[in-house]
């Protein structure tokens, strides 16, 4: 286990012919050291012995659901697969992020200060990636698997070298296809609801960007503090008669009060809902009835895809857990499925950070309960997206059925990656309606009307 190194500050009040003194005996005991080193072992790292991972979950919280869920699938992996990978023993230690990003960064510094981790996985929330990933760059001997907390910026204008998207993705991926999609519908006025912090921001301009380059209008953009207890006061504001569609994203808690109130209200079967990945996501749709079914959403995992890496990953988890598998489930599941193939890739040897890092960029899955993941020369994933339909299974419980399948997305769509990376990363401020004006922006064939 490669240990972090303690910097000491030494204040030497003595003669010369002590110092002298101490400098021998130092030398003398580093030789001793050197020549007690076991064989093959490396100065920068161990490459035996077990290999500690710290994973960041939120277990309390709004999102403590999905966060149980990325904890779940994490150790069904290694209950599945066997603990050890290329010789070495794989030791887990959970700390609850809380899904709060001061929480978050506490819990990384005690994985790696106090545990010694060699690698860490997690955690969940967007904000929550960001500030861990900027602790993670202060420490560039520890390993960051990042399977879920989807900031576009950790793999666009800011990447951390030290913190990879194994199994992960980015949030304006799916919703760059949903608001193409949209405009291929019909539909030529939309109202967006989005949660108002990073995520809800990212998943909003990637919606807003592509719908708007095929010449969509975004009549209304709501906007909902994240924990929102009721959605009435948003809900009143949607007139099917103003827009075709509505574009919706939350996440956690959340997602079940709207859901409930989008039908109470007699907004379903009025106008359109376009659901972002999250807010129909399988973690959540457990608590949801009725009021989910036909429901359709844009996302890169979908537990009713029919595919046997998504199949048996299923049955397993309902096996194990009574319950159907989320993306959260899934997502540290793949996580844990990429950082095994890298270790072996690797016979083990970790000892060298960075050859490792590039070994695990190198990974590239066939398939897993997502689908085919690899990442793009600057560390963003190319996945499948799907669109999902809510339904009922035949034991009665919601699932997400894909009904459209797009393969290989990139993270920059259709885009040109030098002219996106030039935009700023999506916010409230830029959600891409007035960019870009011209085709030189684009890789692909242009959507504009010039």
């Amino acid at each position: 286990m490669q240990l972090k190194p303690v910097e000491k500050e030494v204040r030497v009040r003595a003669t010369r012919t002590r110092r002298q003194a101490i400098v021998g005996l130092v030398g003398v005991i580093a030789i001793f050291a050197a020549a007690c080193q076991a064989p093959g072992e490396e100065e920068s790292g161990e490459s035996e012995g077990p290999i500690t991972v710290g994973v960041l979950t939120p277990t309390t919280g709004t999102v403590a659901a999905a966060g149980t869920d990325m904890l779940n699938g994490w150790n069904l992996y290694w209950e599945l697969n066997g603990d050890e990978v290329a010789g070495r023993t794989i030791e887990s230690i959970h700390e609850d992020t809380a899904g709060d990003p001061q929480t978050g960064l506490q819990k990384a510094r005690k994985l790696v200060d106090q545990d010694n981790v060699q690698v860490t996985v997690g955690p969940l929330l967007a904000n929550v990636g960001y500030a861990i990933a900027e602790y993670l760059e202060t420490q560039p001997d520890v390993i960051g698997l990042n399977p879920v907390a989807s900031a576009d910026d950790l793999s666009q204008r800011t990447p951390v070298e030290n913190f990879v998207r194994t199994g992960g993705w980015q949030s304006s991926t799916p919703h760059h296809v949903a608001g193409d999609w949209a405009f291929d519908q019909g539909y030529e006025r939309v109202i967006t609801l989005c949660q108002d912090y990073a995520f809800g921001h990212e998943v909003c301009g990637g919606f807003t960007n592509t719908f708007t380059d095929r010449g969509g209008t975004i009549v209304k953009k709501l906007w909902a503090p994240l924990g929102s207890s009721d959605y009435s006061s948003y809900l009143a504001q949607i007139n099917p008669g103003q827009a075709d569609a509505v574009f919706m994203l939350t996440v956690g808690a959340d997602s079940g009060r709207v859901i409930k109130q989008w039908e109470d209200f007699g907004l379903k079967g009025e106008i359109p809902l376009i659901a972002g990945e999250t807010t129909l996501e399988q973690s959540l749709l457990r608590a949801m009835g009725d009021e989910a079914v036909g429901l359709q959403s844009f996302g890169h995992y979908a537990e009713g895809r029919d595919s046997s890496a998504t199949q048996d990953f299923v049955e397993a988890y309902q096996e194990e857990y009574d319950d159907v598998p989320s993306y959260y489930s899934c997502a540290l599941y793949t996580g844990a499925q990429w950082f095994a193939q890298a270790v072996e890739d690797a016979e083990g040897d970790l000892s060298d950070t960075q050859a490792f890092l590039d070994t695990l960029r190198s990974v590239e899955l066939e398939d897993s309960c997502f689908g085919p993941m690899a990442l793009d020369e600057h560390g963003g994933t190319i996945m499948n997206v799907y669109l999902r339909e809510v339904e009922k299974d035949e034991e009665g419980r919601l699932v997400n059925r894909p009904i459209e399948e797009f393969n290989d997305v990139s993270q920059f769509y259709w885009y040109d990656p030098e002219a996106f990376l030039d935009q700023p990363v999506y916010s409230r401020e830029y959600l891409g309606e007035d960019w870009p004006t011209s085709c030189d922006a684009f890789a692909e064939d242009c959507p504009l009307e010039e």
